[in-house]
């Protein structure tokens, strides 16, 4: 679980978040919505690390974030998978190559174990093997999107974090991500907080929703109500 209190965040004197409390579950779509400049994206960046808060507080598994060691931060970042807005692949490697990333950087796999790991998650997100030993820019938007999530599970992480997936994608693939994001959150019982503005998926996988507005918390629940 993840749970943040009275976090605020201010950029050149304004203010972006102003006191957001939150809590995220694990084996749920915890989704955050809002409109473009409501905080949405800098409550997500907050959380992962890439901002630090002016204040307040984010609690993993009851831990606070504050109080860990380094080795323990290094730790909670190995089990955070991220997909970024723009899947964030690297042209210049294949497929693979950007999946096994991770594992070359932070396990201490052999060579077959981090192939066995890698081909896994690339059946488990439905890449076709003749896709491999590709580049990313020679698959299509939705192709992309399933590589970035197998990356972002290659570790098995205990978080997974998303920011607009569905960006860019046609309905139907769009359609096609939510549900891979959905049974991988299920498998995994993994803590999943997605940042979306798409309602498609607030209704179809938002099991948990926090709404921003002008950065406060101007509503919080499940999509049913």
């Amino acid at each position: 679980m993840i749970r943040i209190q009275g976090i605020t965040k201010s950029f050149s004197g304004e203010e972006v978040l102003k006191g957001i409390d939150a809590s995220f579950v694990p084996g749920k779509c915890n989704l955050i919505i809002g409109l473009s400049g409501s905080g949405k994206t800098v409550l997500l960046k907050s959380i992962i690390g890439l901002h630090h808060q002016d204040s307040g507080e984010i609690y993993f598994d009851d831990k606070r974030q504050h109080d860990m060691t380094a080795k323990e931060l290094k730790l909670l970042r190995q089990n955070m998978g991220v997909v970024f807005q723009a899947s964030a692949l690297l042209t210049s490697l294949s497929v693979r190559e950007n999946v096994q990333m991770p594992l070359d950087f932070f396990s201490n796999m052999d060579d077959k174990t981090k192939a066995e790991r890698v081909d896994y998650c690339l059946d488990r997100v439905r890449i076709p093997p003749e896709a491999i030993d590709k580049s990313p820019s020679e698959l299509s938007g939705g192709m992309q999107k399933r590589v970035a999530i197998a990356r972002a599970i290659v570790m098995n992480p205990k978080y997974l974090f998303c920011d607009e997936p569905n960006s860019g994608l046609d309905p139907e693939t769009a359609i096609v991500i939510d549900e891979l994001i959905k049974s991988i959150t299920l498998e995994y019982n993994m803590t999943t907080v997605i940042n979306t503005h798409d309602m498609n998926s607030v209704l179809e996988i938002g099991d948990n929703v926090l709404l921003l507005k002008n950065g406060v918390k101007a509503w919080e629940g499940s999509s049913a109500e």
